[in-house]
């Protein structure tokens, strides 16, 4: 039999600190779990009401009917796994103000912890002000976010097989990975398929080549003369299948997707494409979204500016940016608020006015990551943001610099978002140029302190 959870009834108690004024008044605080949700309330001024719910929809109808009998107007809750977004979605179709709360945030004294501690704690910590919300993007953008992320999950359950390939080939001595550079290729996949047709003469699967490929038809048939074992092909074939199996479901994700971005705000219209950059419509990634140009527009009609513009950034790298951090920059203040929460700029732990440690955050932002990969594609690119990256490299190294590119191709991203600006690149002369106004006004400071005078020597 099933183990019913114990639902926690009109348990009241005296808050834990006294003497501060409250924020918010009419705030709750639960706490999720696996089997039940406790929610707690302010009865009156000295004291807190707690109750246990089930996490059936019809206890979440519960729930917000019961906060709305005690005129609650904001609640907050703690990101617990998944458990929470299903309530969340509730509370908020019922109007209520919902705050997503970081564990990192309610840490508290160790020992004598359940849920209905933990609730009264949310509720009081929320009621004084003491709570900041998780960042969640724009609602109508959260389903977009759900199908990429789900697609993301579908590639990296895809790749595992391609490595089963390489291992069944390579048991049978059949070296194929290095006569073709991506067996996923369509010479590689030309070859793989008539061996598991039947084909065994290496001239025959050498003459599959295609064109374009560096290897000679004679450099490949050496490579594929191999024992053929039976264990090894039946291997081959199930990794095939599993291969094809994603390959298909990626696709019926990518329409899905599409789909969905036509339903998103159906009705604003979006200006004319411009281009893609030559070494941008090169790109031959085998994860790319099969309708690149129709999920561009779509990017561009939501934002109202092109991300994938900026170098560094394509077309996946501005969908993953703009269904992480969404298109209302409004919160984030400042640019340097944006690159905290990425993860891209250094926290500053300072006592007795020394900084003790300057390192970044660890932070799981897919978009910060996203910005990182726009860095590594620019290592050397023969743009401004490649420039920085080189010069910081021979300074602070290739980690340090990686991250720091990330950060100032970030700051463009939100300046763009926020103002609505298209990207206008600064050529490498140009930047070079600023650079050099910088190190000349920075020296010219340092020589003031020291009592002397910079004076610039004739051409």
């Amino acid at each position: 039999m099933k183990k019913k959870s114990k639902r926690t009834k009109g348990i009241e108690s005296a808050y834990p600190f006294d003497g501060m004024s409250k924020v918010n008044p009419n705030a709750a605080g639960v706490d999720i779990g696996a089997d039940e949700i406790v929610t707690c309330v302010a009865s009156n001024e000295t004291t807190q009401l707690v109750r246990g719910f089930g996490n059936y929809t019809i206890d979440l109808h519960a729930i917000a009917d019961w906060l709305a009998e005690h005129k609650i107007k904001t609640v907050a809750m703690e990101s617990t796994g998944v458990y929470w977004i299903p309530l969340f979605e509730v509370l908020e179709q019922n109007g209520f103000e919902c705050l997503l709360i970081s564990s990192r945030s309610l840490r508290r004294v160790p020992g004598r912890k359940s849920d209905v501690t933990d609730a009264q704690w949310i509720q009081t910590l929320h009621s004084y002000g003491l709570l900041e919300s998780s960042f969640r993007p724009q609602a109508d953008l959260i389903s977009l976010r759900s199908l990429l992320r789900h697609r993301r999950n579908l590639v990296d359950h895809r790749s595992p097989h391609i490595l089963h390939m390489q291992k069944a080939l390579l048991q049978m001595n059949i070296q194929l990975s290095q006569a073709v550079s991506d067996v996923t290729g369509v010479t590689g996949q030309a070859i793989i398929r008539a061996i598991l047709s039947g084909v065994r003469s290496p001239k025959m699967l050498a003459s599959l080549r295609e064109p374009g490929c560096k290897k000679s038809e004679e450099e490949i048939a050496k490579a594929l003369t191999g024992t053929w074992r039976e264990e090894h092909l039946f291997v081959l074939k199930q990794a095939v299948a599993l291969y094809d199996f994603y390959s298909q479901q990626i696709l019926e994700c990518d329409e899905e997707i599409e789909r969905m971005y036509a339903k998103t705000r159906a009705d604003w219209v979006a200006e004319e494409l411009l281009p893609l950059p030559k070494r941008k419509r090169s790109s031959h990634s085998k994860n790319k979204f099969h309708e690149t140009e129709k999920i561009r527009g779509h990017l561009k009609r939501l934002s109202g500016v092109d991300i994938s513009l900026v170098d560094g950034i394509g077309v996946s790298l501005a969908q993953t940016v703009l269904l992480e951090c969404g298109t209302d920059m409004t919160k984030f203040p400042t640019e340097k608020h944006f690159g905290s929460w990425l993860g891209l700029a250094p926290k500053h732990e300072i006592s007795g006015n020394k900084v003790l440690k300057n390192t970044t955050l660890k932070t799981k932002s897919r978009a910060g990551q996203a910005f990182r990969m726009a860095a590594q594609s620019v290592k050397q690119a023969d743009c401004a943001f490649g420039v920085l990256y080189r010069r910081l490299r021979a300074r602070l190294g290739p980690a340090q610099a990686t991250v720091a590119t990330a950060h100032a191709i970030a700051r463009v991203v939100y300046r763009m978002l926020k103002y609505k600006i298209e990207y206008d690149p600064l050529t490498v002369n140009e930047y070079q140029k600023q650079y050099e106004e910088q190190q000349v006004k920075y020296m010219q400071k340092r020589a003031a302190k020291l009592g002397y005078q910079l004076t610039p020597v004739p051409a």
